[in-house]
């Protein structure tokens, strides 16, 4: 199917729903479904409308400007309007071609984050609570709500795991692009020889599940308490109030200390558990395409390097779009975040936008 056929069914579709909620008969779920996606639709029929009269006009003005039968200066006119009109075109069209890529409905998700000390020892785990203030930085300039549900933190006060939950619209379709192996090049403050050490710490990016997306059986999962316990090993509480779930179909283990409630710390453990779940099962469901792909933009595979901040140098680099900022300041503190982000999604339109010209 090529892009332009793509045009006439998502115009055919946003009738039908226009059709569907003015005839009546919807109930208040129904009506709520359905005008949501006529709500996203409506920039696509806009654009496209747009488009066609455009190329409508162009048809015209071309017309015009070589009849002979129209005098010297209406045909002079009619270049002039042509060759502006040429320079428009290409810019609707790939503007249409970007409103008709594929949505992935996860992307509008709020998202639970993971973040794991890797290589480096205690110098890992200190640069993961290093990504963990720049992410919640990061959320607080965009709105976002940012809460810790598991943190495991180190007698020097870094982290060998954290897990937060990220919630704001669009969060997932921004943040997915985080997964993958963080790599720090700096002077930790033990080393007394001021040699720059390398470490890293792995980070994942799951949008957030809905019931509707992952059905669980509670005969599949095993529950255990325990005492929460912090750095050091001194006890946060005296009472069993920590949660870990195991989902046994998938050996899937999470856990959660944080409140001093044990109900809580189990609803919060489940939304980790139905995130984790959802994600394997989109990846299973993905994974053709994603092995199809000829950018790793987003396709957000957890066991490559993606990007490096160097210390010394003052400099952050992604390398997946070989992208350096030296702004390592302000990368850590949130405010150059969206830089590369922005250049990352800029990307991965770039090479679907590819992939839609090959299949067209």
């Amino acid at each position: 199917m090529s892009w332009t056929d793509n045009i006439d069914r998502v115009m055919h579709r946003h009738r039908e729903l226009s059709d569907r909620m003015a005839g009546g008969g919807l109930d208040a779920s129904e009506f709520q479904s359905v005008s949501m996606e006529y709500a996203e639709l409506s920039p696509v029929v806009e654009k496209a409308q747009a488009f066609r009269d455009a190329s409508a006009e162009r048809d015209d003005l071309a017309a015009m400007a070589e009849d002979t039968s129209n005098d010297r200066e209406m045909r002079d006119l009619a270049r002039e309007e042509l060759a502006a009109l040429d320079e428009r075109l290409p810019e609707l069209e790939q503007e249409l071609k970007l409103l008709l890529l594929p949505k992935d409905e996860a992307d509008r998700r709020s998202c639970i984050l993971e973040i794991r000390a890797g290589t480096g020892g205690d110098e890992a785990a200190l640069f993961a609570g290093d990504l963990l203030r720049m992410y919640q930085r990061y959320c607080g300039l965009r709105g976002w709500q940012f809460e810790v549900l598991e943190a495991s933190e180190t007698e020097i006060g870094g982290f060998s795991q954290v897990t937060a939950s990220i919630t704001g619209n669009g969060a997932y379709g921004r943040l997915k692009f985080e997964s993958g192996t963080h790599r720090v090049q700096r002077v930790p403050e033990t080393e007394s020889g001021g040699r720059i050490h390398t470490s890293a710490a792995t980070v994942a990016v799951l949008p957030e599940a809905e019931e509707v997306d992952v059905q669980i059986n509670e005969a599949d999962l095993r529950v255990d308490t325990y005492r929460s316990q912090g750095a050091g090993g001194q006890h946060v509480n005296t009472t069993d109030s920590a949660i870990r779930i195991t989902h046994i179909p998938t050996n899937t283990v999470v856990t959660c200390q944080d409140e001093k409630s044990q109900h809580k710390n189990r609803a919060k453990a489940m939304k980790v558990l139905m995130a984790k779940l959802y994600d394997m099962e989109r990846e299973r469901m993905d994974s053709a395409r994603a092995a199809d792909r000829k950018s790793m933009v987003g396709t957000g595979d957890r066991s490559g390097r993606i990007r490096t901040y160097n210390f010394p140098q003052g400099r952050v680099t992604d390398h997946r779009i070989n992208m350096t900022l030296y702004k390592l300041d302000r990368m850590m503190i949130g405010e150059a975040v969206d830089e590369i982000l922005d250049a990352l999604i800029l990307e991965d339109q770039t090479a679907q936008l590819a992939e839609l010209g090959e299949a067209g």
